[in-house]
């Protein structure tokens, strides 16, 4: 029993380090998921752009509010910068579309639910029973490749990070 749980244990670290091992600099993984109205939308149509793209766990939940209407909040400045946000949860795009109207969201939540975008970027929690995403995000440039990563997201603060980070990035490239 000991060795099958220490095998099971191995197993899960190994392939948590593996999906984490996305790194800054390499092509962000592309993906075509449907946004709260349905409609697909793919990574590799943004070419050309900044693209905030943040993994958080549930619409409706208080921390996942916060962060969301802070996005909402200062979307204006980040629209300036030539980047777009979108949010990325294993919600449905029916609980996106009520979460979105509800607190006014200017931006796409992408619906992943089967969680398969989330792993590629390392931000899947598997509680077996459930799948969540993991509060993560990153800045893809405009070639599409990682600029930046944040695996440990502070919802009040983050979005006033990223629009920091987003100024120091386009600041190397001009």
């Amino acid at each position: 029993m000991k060795l099958l749980i220490t095998a099971l244990i191995g197993l899960l670290l190994t392939s948590n380090a593996f999906a984490e091992s996305i790194s800054v600099g390499q092509l962000a993984p592309n993906f075509k998921l449907p946004d709260q109205q349905n409609k697909y939308l793919q990574l590799s149509d943004l070419r050309g752009q900044w693209v905030v793209l943040y993994f958080y766990p549930k619409d409706q939940t208080p921390g996942c509010t916060k962060e969301a209407c802070s996005f909402r909040d200062n979307i204006s400045g980040i629209t300036a910068k030539n980047a777009v946000v979108l949010g990325v949860s294993v919600d449905d795009s029916e609980s996106h579309s009520a979460f979105a109207e509800k607190h006014d969201l200017p931006f796409k939540l992408l619906s992943d639910m089967d969680g398969e975008v989330a792993e590629q970027y390392g931000a899947l929690r598997n509680l077996w029973v459930t799948k969540i995403a993991k509060r993560h995000s990153f800045i893809i440039d405009p070639g599409g490749k990682v600029a930046k990563i944040y695996r440990k997201v502070n919802p009040a603060s983050h979005v006033e990070e990223v629009v920091s980070d987003l100024d120091k990035l386009q600041s190397q490239t001009d």
